[in-house]
């Protein structure tokens, strides 16, 4: 019963960190005046159990060997991911003020840049993640390190036909400490997904090319934590496929385009920050 408890108390506190960094996922889009706040919100959950309750860093050593590697391949979600390093201590909270300024002292752009602490590589450029991590995760085998590499993707993005090849690739090489995420919200910038590719069967398709499957609630804080800490396959790259909402936590951003690249109005920020208390 101690057990559970202490679970039970865990999942609640990261659900709590997850609608704390929300909000300023928010907060900092709408200072910019610029952002995503759609995949943002969709991936919060995600990304808070990976950084507070799975992966292995030194916040003040960024570059530590042995570190487990996060790869932002849906780089536009720079407000969550900021957000969250600052969070965990890569940089003052206070430079999470800069946000998309030019003048950025931790490099704050739009897209993820290398010059941040806490950012492994470049991304954005959509499709590239995939391969990027896996290269990643195959020189972790050349190097005898104990790492692990996880990959952020977003369901339109994986309509790239660069992603199947590193899928490929993956399964060829049997690069088992590379685990892939899908951030299945279902909406792209400005369409359904489905309407744009249907991208289902998602977990036949991974199947069929040799990856060990996992799907799975995103919104789900248990459900996220319980296959995040999996024992790796003995061979096989993992794919866990999250079931999200785009501008999840936002009842008017919930499941729209519209919300995908646009910052929230005073009025709109206001109105968001209250439906997160």
């Amino acid at each position: 019963m101690e057990s559970t408890r202490l679970v039970q108390s865990e999942v609640e506190e990261l659900e709590l960190k997850a609608k704390h960094l929300r909000r300023k996922s928010l907060k900092i889009i709408h200072q910019a005046g610029s952002g995503h706040p759609g995949g943002s919100l969709s991936a919060a959950d995600i990304v808070t159990a990976l950084f507070f309750g799975v992966m292995n860093y030194d916040s003040s050593s960024p570059k530590k060997a042995d570190r487990d590697r996060f790869v932002l391949s849906k780089g536009h979600c720079t407000g969550l991911y900021y957000s969250v390093l600052a969070e965990a201590g890569f940089f003052a909270e206070s430079g999470l003020n800069d946000y998309r300024k030019i003048d950025s002292e931790y490099f704050l752009s739009g897209h993820p840049h290398p010059k941040t602490p806490g950012v492994e590589i470049a991304t954005g450029s959509l499709g590239q993640g995939l391969s990027v991590a896996h290269g990643i995760a195959l020189a972790a085998k050349l190097d005898n390190l104990d790492y692990r590499v996880y990959a952020l993707l977003g369901d339109g993005e994986i309509q790239e036909g660069q992603v199947w090849e590193a899928t490929m690739s993956a399964v060829k090489f049997n690069t088992n400490n590379l685990v892939a995420i899908i951030d299945n919200n279902k909406v792209a910038q400005d369409n359904i997904t489905k309407d744009l590719k249907d991208l289902e069967p998602l977990e036949d398709k991974w199947r069929t090319f040799g990856w060990d499957v996992h799907r799975i609630d995103g919104h789900n804080m248990a459900e996220v934590l319980e296959v995040l800490r999996l024992p790796l396959h003995s061979q096989k790259p993992r794919m866990i496929i999250a079931d999200t909402i785009k501008g999840k936590g936002v009842s008017f951003m919930e499941g729209q385009t519209s919300w995908h690249g646009v910052a929230p109005s005073d009025e709109d920020y206001q109105k968001a920050l209250k439906e997160l208390e």
